[in-house]
């Protein structure tokens, strides 16, 4: 985990992912989202069906984090993702092959 400068507010993101093991699959389920009409009911089932990670059991959703919690390359394809669009990508990551569905991002609240 990278600690984020304490001098800067950081950034709080809500977000789900596919992660698999290998970019043939990633390819795969990415084409079958992006081709599909109500896209983010096909990512929740694909998720459930293909993900590696334990979040797949609640359609892939990791919930809130905070920058600085996930892994660089994961996180720089939150912050410029479209929310609420079917993804146009997969990022690599030392996890695997992630397949991003961005809900919100913004500062991040001390209370």
């Amino acid at each position: 985990m990278r600690r984020h400068d304490r001098r800067k507010i950081p950034r709080k993101a809500h977000a789900r992912h596919i992660l698999v093991t290998n970019k043939p699959d990633a390819r795969e389920i990415l084409e079958l989202i992006q081709n599909a009409k109500k896209p983010f009911k096909v990512f929740k089932k694909l998720a459930k069906k293909y993900s590696n990670c334990p979040s797949a059991s609640k359609g892939g959703d990791l919930g809130e984090f905070i920058e600085g919690q996930m892994a660089q390359d994961f996180e720089e394809a939150v912050w410029s993702a479209e929310l609420e669009t079917a993804p146009d990508s997969y990022v690599k990551t030392q996890f695997g092959f992630h397949i991003i569905w961005v809900h919100s991002v913004g500062e991040y609240q001390r209370s």
